[in-house]
């Protein structure tokens, strides 16, 4: 089995490859191919990928490639998970809409809208090699932000796709311990978009234990996701740290205007990694890649590839899927993220109870603005921009609107195909 990682220069990388160590008796991969315009990230990443599978008895073989044509051809799965304008792009997402008093993140607001704008008519691009040249057959799983967003665009154009985030793995793993079972064992009402998540029910062999997480760890739950304890047992569920933006909105405005964007934080740590990768006698997982984020993603993205490739059966997994009337307030092409049976055909959402309104109106809210966010993305134009952030509920001012459209503009210019050379 051939699996492309496009995006495969990104120090999450050695992550990914980790998880497939780890998995070298069930998931059938024997050749990985790291493609990435940057040859000297790809240089370190992909030698060091390989010490990694070696170290760890593995065979696969890791090759590297600047060509997405040769390293999609042939290819069983591609994961996508690249950064169209890099770190670069990302601080600014991160700043620039601080100006107006409105959160400054690379996956929601002003800043999630620039990312989408940059990102979907490259992963349009990518995908349709990937079905030209490996076949209409090959999954895509997409983890490059906004997963949602991203994931929706290649649904619409046809892909064979599923997009992927690591929240609720790190939920899953975390409540697991301190409950004292096994993560195997807990399973997750998870509900809403992607970074716009609630769990609803943490199952442990059938039983609930959300009641007790938040009866005996509302305080360790507050301090680990940012959000007030006595909130969550007013909702009585567990929101995703991202809610935190919406929750909390002008706190946490405060404090970004205050501090170094998280850019500049991930792209010290970056530094310090390829370090570490060019580094020959290094062939086990630095624990400084744990600063980088994307925490379990390798176990997530592992455990997809292989319930999509057939190597596993049927396997429940929370994925970014069509919403098809699991959540009946959303129109059935939304792109949900939910608990899905996962097999060779897909993601089958697995049925939600009626979502409460304290959640279901910011669910509606947010997508309503996705849907205007990929029209921008797709067709471009400013008023499309404008119209996009004027409906984000973190925006939602007309002129505030009108003002970050331009701001977004200029700051991306020579990274949306409309605006280049105009």
């Amino acid at each position: 089995m051939k699996l492309t990682v496009v995006g495969g220069g990104s120090t999450y990388t050695p992550e990914l490859i980790d998880g497939i160590a780890g998995r070298r008796t069930s998931l059938a991969v024997d050749e990985i191919v790291l493609v990435d315009p940057d040859e000297h990230r790809l240089s370190l990443v992909g030698p060091f990928s390989q010490r990694l599978l070696q170290h760890a008895g593995h065979p696969a073989k890791v090759r590297t490639t600047t060509s997405l044509e040769d390293g999609v051809e042939g290819a069983s799965a591609v994961l996508l998970q690249l950064r169209v304008g890099g770190q670069k792009a990302r601080a600014s997402d991160e700043t620039f809409p601080l100006t107006c008093g409105c959160v400054g993140q690379e996956t929601t607001g002003a800043g999630g809208l620039a990312k989408a704008l940059r990102t979907v008519p490259v992963v349009l691009d990518i995908a349709d090699k990937v079905r030209r040249l490996a076949g209409p057959d090959t999954w895509i799983v997409n983890f490059t932000n906004p997963v949602g967003i991203v994931t929706r665009a290649l649904l619409q154009n046809g892909h064979k796709a599923i997009g992927l985030c690591n929240v609720a793995i790190t939920f899953q793993r975390w409540t697991s311990a301190l409950l004292g079972v096994d993560p195997s064992t807990v399973e997750l009402e998870h509900v809403g978009l992607n970074h716009l998540t609630w769990e609803r029910g943490v199952y442990v062999d059938g039983v609930d234990r959300l009641p007790e997480l938040l009866a005996d760890h509302v305080e360790g739950l507050a301090e680990h996701i940012g959000i007030d304890g006595g909130l969550m047992r007013r909702l009585n569920m567990v929101p995703s740290y991202y809610l935190n933006y919406f929750y909390n909105h002008d706190a946490v405005v405060k404090k970004q205007q205050t501090e170094p964007p998280r850019a500049e934080v991930v792209a010290a740590v970056e530094k310090e990694l390829l370090d570490i990768y060019g580094d020959q006698s290094v062939v086990t997982k630095p624990e400084q890649l744990g600063q980088r984020g994307g925490a379990y993603y390798s176990e997530a993205a592992v455990q997809l590839v292989h319930a999509l490739t057939g190597g596993a059966g049927a396997e429940k997994h929370v994925v970014n899927v069509q919403n098809n009337g699991t959540l009946p307030f959303l129109p059935d092409d939304a792109v949900v993220e939910v608990s899905s049976t996962v097999d060779t055909n897909g993601g089958v959402p697995l049925p939600v109870r009626p979502v409460e309104p304290s959640i279901s109106g910011l669910i509606s809210h947010v997508t309503a603005y996705e849907y205007l966010a990929l029209e921008a993305a797709v067709h471009g134009g400013r008023d499309r921009v404008a119209n996009a952030l004027l409906a984000h509920p973190l925006i939602g001012q007309h002129a505030i609107a009108d003002q970050l459209a331009d701001e977004l503009i200029a700051q991306n210019r020579d990274l949306l195909p409309w605006v280049k050379g105009n």
